[in-house]
């Protein structure tokens, strides 16, 4: 079977399965055919998603001091009694998660579209790890922005919520590289750009609309000082390709199958914590994904490891299917020759993304007919945060 994509769906409009021959190729422009795996499906009868995010409780209920709160020593306030001014403190450990075993932060440094008294924009910190377990705030007024301040507030977080320094700390604005990587390099701290900090993005989002628009100094319509970067797409390096690729589909309980399997088995790749975003998804779901066969597949899967890949997306005007990773790197991964009938796949594949939340994968093969994976990446395609 040649490459096709087909989805019907309520919430894709104009849906329109079909099966036609495309040929389609990596940027070095040699034609391939794509069978598709036993493995993968390439039609959906259907997709339904319910999705909702989690709110953690803690980020709008924590008072400004440096309390550790455990779970259920507080009542939670109601949504009114929120003091948009204060700041978060908050660890919360069980038997089966010690302090040492958060070692990788999530950190985020910029201004907020809140005035102080003097007119101007306040900064603020925003740390977590990935499980929300820990979380941390801290407001900042704009004339004391440098990397020794970051520096000192990083290390007052091990001091006031009693855990170690992290090993990693991933951020996703390019523009306080320079700051962040010199703050952490002092702490002997790894610092990794990368925009694989989905907790922080959706902790993020949730803050602005708890927080930020209720703070007395909130400016409405203001616009983030740090945007994320959206560059266009450089040359994939040659390091990078594959041999054929195809787009295609696993239902969501393969995916979290794909999921366990990786961790067992320490294969290369990447993965989310699909409970704790909330995704509420039928087994059944068709995740659509891209899969790349490599007679060195390997290799490939060690090299994209190093990428922090994020996501994947089409440009159907130009007909490039664009790789996403670090903070501000996109590569040209490959290309096809722009039919009406490969446009109606890549904007099918696009839809299906879309009606998953933004959730799709990247999966390295040995071929395109391999049962097994070499490299797994779970992505998802969020919008940039409102700050």
């Amino acid at each position: 079977m040649m490459a096709t994509i087909g989805f019907q769906s309520p919430r894709i409009r104009n849906p329109r399965p079909h099966s036609s021959a495309s040929t389609i190729c990596y940027p070095q422009s040699f034609s391939i055919t794509l069978p598709y795996s036993r493995r993968f499906i390439s039609n959906a009868s259907s997709i339904h998603r319910r999705l909702s995010w989690i709110q953690p409780s803690s980020s709008v209920t924590s008072p400004s001091d440096s309390t550790v709160f455990e779970p259920g020593a507080t009542e939670e306030k109601e949504e009114d009694e929120v003091d948009p001014t204060s700041e978060v403190r908050f660890l919360d450990l069980d038997a089966d998660r010690t302090a040492e075993s958060i070692t990788e932060w999530e950190l985020d440094f910029c201004s907020r579209p809140i005035l102080d008294e003097r007119g101007k924009k306040v900064w603020e910190l925003v740390v977590c790890d990935s499980s929300l377990s820990l979380q941390y705030t801290r407001y900042f007024p704009n004339n004391v922005i440098n990397s020794i301040t970051l520096r000192d507030a990083i290390a007052s977080i091990t001091q006031e919520l009693g855990v170690p320094l992290p090993e990693r700390i991933r951020f996703f604005r390019s523009q306080m590289q320079t700051i962040i990587t010199k703050a952490c390099n002092e702490l002997g701290i790894k610092a990794v750009p990368s925009k694989r900090c989905i907790s922080l993005l959706l902790w993020l989002q949730e803050r602005y609309e708890t927080m930020y628009t209720r703070h007395p100094g909130f400016q409405k319509g203001s616009k983030p000082l740090l945007a994320l970067d959206n560059p266009f797409p450089m040359k994939l390096p040659e390091n990078l390709f594959g041999e054929k690729w195809a787009f295609v589909q696993l239902p969501y309980s393969a995916v979290r199958e794909e999921i366990s399997s990786l961790e067992k088995r320490r294969a290369f790749g990447a993965t989310l914590d699909l409970d704790l975003m909330g995704f509420d998804i039928e087994d059944k779901t068709l995740v659509p994904g891209v899969a790349v066969a490599s007679s060195r597949a390997k290799p490939l899967a060690a090299w994209m490891n190093g990428l922090e890949v994020d996501s994947m997306e089409v440009d159907t005007s130009r007909a490039y299917l664009i790789l996403s990773a670090g903070v501000a790197t996109r590569y040209i991964y490959a290309t096809y020759n722009k039919t009406s009938v490969t446009t109606r796949e890549a904007e099918a594949w696009e839809a299906a993304k879309k009606a998953c939340g933004g959730l799709h994968f990247l999966a390295v093969q040995h071929s395109l007919d391999s049962d097994d994976c070499v490299g797994f990446w779970l992505l998802l395609d969020l919008p940039p945060p409102p700050v």
